[in-house]
């Protein structure tokens, strides 16, 4: 039997279905399916509907699955962008720019400039849903500070230079179908 497909929900059920069989009681499962249903949707996101489909196939009370989603950075619960760009906030990289290379992308992409500590944990994406500036509390490699990763390629010693450089190579490439 096929389940209809929302427009609210791009992800179908089947593929959740299919996620879901895949999945059965395997330990870590629902770490799993959440990153597999995220990964599918094509604004990389999991929206309210998808969490209830996974509750009710699973079983598993929709508390659970909603303190999972949003105990993780992985996920996310609002549409991202096409390209995702985030700052490490973590110590090391702030006093060495982080912040700075943060507010330069807040303007370039007509965001107003946050004021203290509203930089800390954020995910704000354009209105042309083209890009997601995030801030992360530490990638890990403090001795690349100031860090940045632009759609999962982590970048060290960033600069504005270097910053500018990968931002341009992004509007190079041919739009997504």
């Amino acid at each position: 039997m096929k389940h209809a497909q929302s427009l609210d929900t791009p992800v179908s059920q089947d593929f959740i279905d299919r996620v879901l069989t895949r999945q059965a009681g395997r330990p870590g499962a629902l770490l799993a399916i959440l990153q597999q249903v995220q990964n599918n949707h094509p604004r990389k996101y999991l929206p309210l509907e998808t969490l209830h489909y996974i509750a009710t196939r699973t079983a598993v009370p929709l508390s659970r699955i909603y303190s999972v989603a949003t105990f993780f950075a992985l996920f996310n619960l609002q549409p991202q962008g096409r390209d995702t760009v985030s700052v490490c906030r973590g110590t090391a990289c702030h006093t060495r720019g982080s912040r700075d290379l943060f507010e330069n992308l807040l303007m370039k992409f007509g965001f107003q400039t946050a004021s203290d500590g509203e930089t800390d944990q954020l995910s704000i994406t354009t209105p042309d849903g083209s890009t997601t500036l995030r801030t992360v509390a530490c990638f890990g490699p403090c001795a690349l500070a100031p860090v940045i990763e632009i759609n999962h390629a982590i970048f060290g010693h960033m600069n504005e230079m270097t910053l500018q450089r990968e931002l341009e190579a992004l509007d190079q490439r041919e739009p997504s179908k």
